[in-house]
């Protein structure tokens, strides 16, 4: 009789009603412990969102966005109620679709065999207070995190930025010590949430923040928006500031070019593209 796995880990309470699985150990890399279940007949109804999230988090990979496994996307079924993530500290060279973890907006563990990413209560608390997202990622990226460890919004200088949003790219101040020792990833998407009420910012319209000290996070209306978002935001940063490398007192761009941009891309006669 093959030992039980429990899906239950610490911080992260099984949701009543999921079952232990069965499993066995059949690899280790970078000392993290890889688990295969012994039921192969058993379909996870989950699969299409766990394929959805782990393409959405080689993305991550492919586009250079992560250092090791320094980052998360995750993906939401408002259906279902639930959202699936990437599992903590797993290497990309082994991640698998079947290895993707599900869970409710409580974060809760509904299926999975892993420990989810240490940012689930980050993105389980966005996808519970803001009900038009469908991804979130994560990332520490160089550029991103420089500008966050600044403690800085990132200014709107170019039309590249004006293309994706008319705003500065905001930058929350660092958590209070009293947040920090209680819930934190909890308590780091409130601090995402009062950052927007301070600015008076709309989540659909600027889809990145920054979290100073920390990074940066993205979210759109899918898994894939979020990942382009997260570049989007790692190509602005890197070209804010070499701007400021070159000219330290570059000025911001003038509206008139803000709203051209952005409006042939997202306004009501919007012509860009096909």
């Amino acid at each position: 009789m093959p030992e039980l796995f429990p899906a239950q880990k610490k911080g992260f309470p099984l949701k009543p009603g999921c079952e232990q699985v069965a499993v066995k150990e059949v690899k280790a890399v970078n000392n993290f412990l890889i688990f295969q279940s012994f039921n192969k007949n058993k379909m996870s109804i989950y699969k299409e969102l766990q394929r959805e999230c782990y393409e959405a988090n080689m993305q991550l990979d492919a586009l250079k966005l992560v250092v090791y496994t320094f980052g998360n996307v995750s993906a939401v079924d408002r259906e279902k109620g639930i959202f699936a993530i990437k599992p903590s500290g797993v290497p990309y060279e082994v991640l698998k679709p079947e290895d993707i973890v599900i869970l409710d907006y409580d974060a809760n563990v509904v299926e999975g065999k892993l420990r989810p990413s240490s940012d689930t209560k980050t993105h389980a608390y966005l996808y519970k207070n803001w009900k038009n997202i469908g991804g979130i990622s994560h990332t520490h990226a160089i550029y991103s995190v420089a500008w966050a460890q600044a403690q800085m919004d990132i200014p709107i200088f170019g039309t590249t930025h004006a293309d994706h949003l008319t705003k500065d790219i905001p930058c929350a101040p660092p958590m209070r010590d009293d947040l920090i020792e209680g819930n934190y990833e909890y308590n780091t998407g409130i601090q995402i949430l009062d950052c927007f009420k301070e600015k008076e910012l709309s989540y659909e319209e600027v889809e990145m923040v920054l979290i100073g000290n920390h990074g940066p996070f993205t979210w759109g209306k899918n898994a894939d928006k979020a990942v382009y978002n997260s570049k989007v935001l790692e190509t602005i940063a890197e070209m804010a500031y070499r701007t400021r490398q070159i000219n330290p007192n570059a000025p911001r761009l003038k509206d008139s070019l803000i709203k051209k941009h952005y409006e042939r891309k997202h306004g009501k006669d919007a012509y860009y593209g096909q």
